[in-house]
Formats: structure tokens, C-alpha cells, sequence
């Protein structure tokens, strides 16, 4: 974080197990939630292969899942219950990608099944503020950007302030389905209350 020159700060209940559901705009996302509520984080395969994060995020314990193989995406989910039941924080952007923030993308549900009828379960709504620049074309990373004239560009920047809201969610009995909509309802929430 020192070196990208990010400030990260949080409210709400920080999350130390279960399952984080998060909106995603950024690779930095994996660094500001890290530092707040430490977790594995499950990504999509091509992160493993990116340059500076794909080794951060093999350090880190990432569950990586190819989305190309439906079998695979069975055995993820296998792992992340099974650290759910280990009491770990599990990390995830049910998106499937990020976005320029200015709304939450639908949400993916196959990956929510370990999930479903646990109690811990919680939302957080990242954001990030930046002085000279534009958040959605030099902190998000999304369309057609490249990875290095991206960083490259950042690492130029004097300060970016990134802030997380935390909320827990009471799923009950829900199916996957009905939990996606649940969650992203409240990231909804969130942002059109920070918003206003």
C-alpha cells in the first residue's frame, strides 16, 4: 500500500471469517481488502499469470478458478467450503469482473453455494477517491486496459484513497440464487447511501 500511495480505511464490522462479498473494481482491491480483513481471495485463472500481483496473489493463498471448465469451478467451490469450515475469510467479487464503479454488476452465483445457509456471511462496498486523476480511467482497471502502462501510470499518482464499508448480511434460508440478489441488493444500498 506504501508504495502505491494508498490510504486505506474502513467502517462497519471488519469480517474475520466467512464470506466476503465485495464489488470489484481494481487489482488493488486484493491489496486495500488484505490489509483489512486478511482471507484468501478466489480469483479468475489469468490472474495467477499477471505480472507483480499474479505472484501476490499465489502468495496469498488465492483459489484460482478456471471459468472456462465447468468441472473446475465444482472444485473450487469444494475448497472454499472447505475453508469456511476452517473459520477462514474467504474473499469474493461475485461480479466476475471489474467495472468503472459506477454501478454494481450482476452478480455470478455458482461460486456463492458454499455460502448458503451460514451465518457469517458479510457485504463490503470498495471505493476509491483519487486528487489528480480520474478514479474510473487510472485506479479501476477495466475494458480493454493493459496491465504495466496501467500500473505504470498509478505508481505516478500522489495519493489514492481507497475506503471500504462493511455490512453483515442475515441470509437465512436462501438458495444461491436468492443470496446473489440479497447481496447485491445490499452493495446497492451502499453505494446509493454513501451516494448521497
Amino acid at each position: 500500500l506504501r508504495i502505491f500511495a494508498i490510504e486505506a480505511r474502513s467502517s462497519g464490522p471488519v469480517p474475520c471469517a466467512g464470506l466476503l462479498v465485495c464489488n470489484h473494481l481494481s487489482y488493488l482491491d486484493i491489496l486495500v481488502l488484505g490489509s483489512l480483513a486478511p482471507a484468501v481471495f478466489v480469483a479468475k485463472r489469468e490472474v495467477k499469470s499477471w505480472p507483480v500481483f499474479g505472484w501476490f496473489a499465489i502468495l496469498a493463498g488465492t483459489l484460482f478458478v478456471d471459468r472456462n471448465r465447468r468441472s473446475h469451478v465444482g472444485e473450487v467451490t469444494h475448497e472454499i467450503e472447505l475453508a469456511l469450515r476452517q473459520h477462514v475469510g474467504v474473499i469474493l467479487f461475485p461480479e466476475g469482473t471489474s467495472s468503472g464503479g459506477a454501478t454494481v454488476l450482476p452478480f455470478k452465483t455458482s461460486l456463492l453455494e458454499p455460502a448458503v445457509g451460514r451465518a457469517m456471511i458479510s457485504a463490503g462496498l470498495i471505493q476509491y477517491e483519487l486528487d489528480d486523476g480520474e478514479v474510473s480511467e487510472e485506479v479501476c482497471y477495466w475494458k480493454d486496459m493493459t496491465l504495466v502502462p496501467h500500473l505504470i501510470n498509478l505508481l505516478g499518482k500522489r495519493n489514492v484513497r481507497a475506503s471500504v464499508q462493511f455490512t453483515q448480511i442475515r441470509p437465512g434460508d436462501a438458495d444461491r440464487k436468492e443470496l446473489a440478489r440479497q447481496l447485491h441488493s445490499e452493495l446497492m444500498r451502499l453505494k446509493q447511501d454513501l451516494a448521497v
